[in-house]
């Protein structure tokens, strides 16, 4: 049986943020050029909100393909075939509304993404929790995961502290950071003093999912994305998968109506610098010039072209030079000559293992995989470590999750690999304990220079693949705004808690 269905429409529940003056023309009347730096969702969603507005947009990419981190490319496998592989599997969060309303643009229903059923979290400690499928909108949402939890039981949460429990319910943009920035979300998780079996299988892996180690990581930003994920958005944890490879399913699809609509989209592109007036200086040489610059790269690359820019506000320099990476993640895919059980989800959060965080079954997901699949026996697996050791390398990484796979699925130690493909990346933001003080947001004070991606500060709670579209969105406002025109919409789950007072 398929593990999907229909994907449906989720975008009826989302807020909308922006006022549209509907007496503003919807696209710029005059000449106005814009460089947009990133080829990832931040890059691509600003490239085409403004391109479809009648601005002159030029989108260059480092590498030699588009997606940042939700990138994929070819491999020839032993056997001769070839396979695509990627950085990782990526859930497209019902919730993700401004993302969604880009994808859009290439398929109106969303029909190539498909629910996955289950959302399991493993250990070999405790039995499987899964924690899809709760029913949709707050209170009823949260009720129900206390109702049906094994690791939520009433009797084993009385000494859970009541004061910072209520601190995940009353969340509002500033009060929560005033509070809780200068604290990690490890001391924070202590001090809410969950039973060991919760804080493991829900906020540890929970934390871990964006790539940050819970003793680094801000305990507001923990705050947020649990608001985010589990208490404030009316499609609970359900989420959905492409039912190809990236390349395939959004960024051969989202390139060629970027580029019917007259942008200039270059890859193999690196930029060195930018200068107000606006000047991009690429790798090499060459020199475009433009009205605005968007810098939507990833948060290294961002934080070195302005480090080589000369005329920048100190301000934003200042600012900049504080955005951070955190710890690697590692990504092993592995061809094997037979299947793992039939009961195996498509996607499975792990606990309590020493590097392993999730395993994904591409087999069950994308249609390449699926037909190497059915031609050889075996089955497509990738694991991937959330917040790996700094010093990791992609063997070891690779050795270290096979082996603890086994220990949580017993019949992955008959599997035999035949093939695999193992990387470490070194790009996804760090939400250090007092950074939100310093992080840059969509507009900086240097006029005509705006910032996107996951790594900017933003009003809304949002993150990942949501936080890059939206910040790219509020960035193109910003433009539009200048120029006259009608702003595009940008869509949140509701910004307070559930117990937060209006003037929060």
């Amino acid at each position: 049986m398929s593990p999907f269905r229909s994907a449906g429409d989720s975008s009826r529940h989302a807020r909308r943020l922006v006022r549209v003056d509907r007496s503003l023309p919807q696209k710029v009347g005059h000449p106005v050029r814009t460089v947009v730096v990133g080829g990832g969702i931040a890059g691509m969603t600003a490239a085409l909100l403004l391109a479809e507005r009648g601005v002159a947009v030029t989108l260059l990419e480092r590498d030699e393909r588009l997606g940042g981190r939700l990138s994929a490319w070819p491999k020839r496998l032993a056997d001769g075939s070839t396979q695509m592989v990627g950085h990782g599997f990526h859930a497209f969060f019902r919730q993700y509304y401004n993302w969604r309303h880009v994808l859009r643009r290439i398929d109106p229903s969303l029909s190539f993404l498909r629910p996955a059923e289950h959302y399991p979290v493993v250990s070999r400690t405790w039995p499987e929790e899964d924690f899809g499928g709760l029913p949709g909108g707050p209170p009823w949402s949260l009720a129900a995961l206390l109702a049906r939890s094994p690791s939520l039981r009433l009797r084993e949460m009385r000494d859970v502290d009541g004061p910072a429990s209520v601190a995940l319910l009353r969340y509002s943009r500033a009060q929560t950071y005033r509070e809780f920035d200068s604290m990690s979300a490890a001391e924070y998780l202590d001090r809410l003093a969950m039973p060991e079996r919760a804080r493991a299988l829900l906020f540890d892996v929970f934390a871990h999912s964006f790539f940050n180690h819970a003793a680094e990581m801000s305990a507001a930003e923990m705050i947020m994305q649990f608001h985010f994920y589990f208490l404030r958005n009316p499609e609970g944890l359900d989420f959905d998968a492409p039912e190809d490879d990236y390349q395939t399913a959004i960024w051969a699809p989202l390139s060629e109506r970027l580029q019917a609509l007259g942008a200039d989209l270059r890859t193999g592109a690196g930029v060195d610098r930018i200068e107000p007036g606006w000047t991009v200086t690429l790798t090499g040489g060459e020199q475009i010039t433009a009205d605005h610059v968007v810098l939507a790269t990833d948060p290294a690359s961002a934080r070195a072209v302005v480090a080589a820019s000369s005329g920048l506000p100190p301000r934003l320099t200042s600012e900049m030079a504080t955005v951070a990476t955190t710890a690697p993640y590692a990504v092993s895919r592995f061809w094997t000559d037979r299947d793992v059980a039939a009961e195996r989800a498509v996607f499975s959060g792990v606990a309590r293992e020493p590097l392993l965080d999730s395993v994904s079954l591409f087999h069950r997901i994308e249609r390449g995989s699926a037909r190497w699949a059915r031609r050889t026996g075996g089955a497509v697996v990738e694991l991937h470590a959330y917040a790996a050791d700094s010093q990791i390398d992609a063997d070891t990484a690779a050795k270290e999750m096979w082996s603890q796979l086994a220990g949580i699925w017993p019949e992955a130690g008959w599997l035999r690999s035949v093939d695999s493909d193992s990387r470490v990346g070194y790009d996804a933001p760090a939400f250090d304990v007092g950074s939100d003080a310093t992080r840059p947001g969509p507009v900086t004070d240097a006029d005509g220079l705006l910032l996107a991606g996951d790594w900017v500060r933003m009003p809304i709670p949002c993150a990942l693949m949501e936080r890059s579209a939206a910040s790219a969105a509020v960035a193109v406002n910003a433009i539009l705004r200048r120029h006259g025109a009608r702003p595009v919409q940008v869509f949140s789950v509701p910004t307070r808690g559930l117990l937060a007072g209006r003037r929060s």
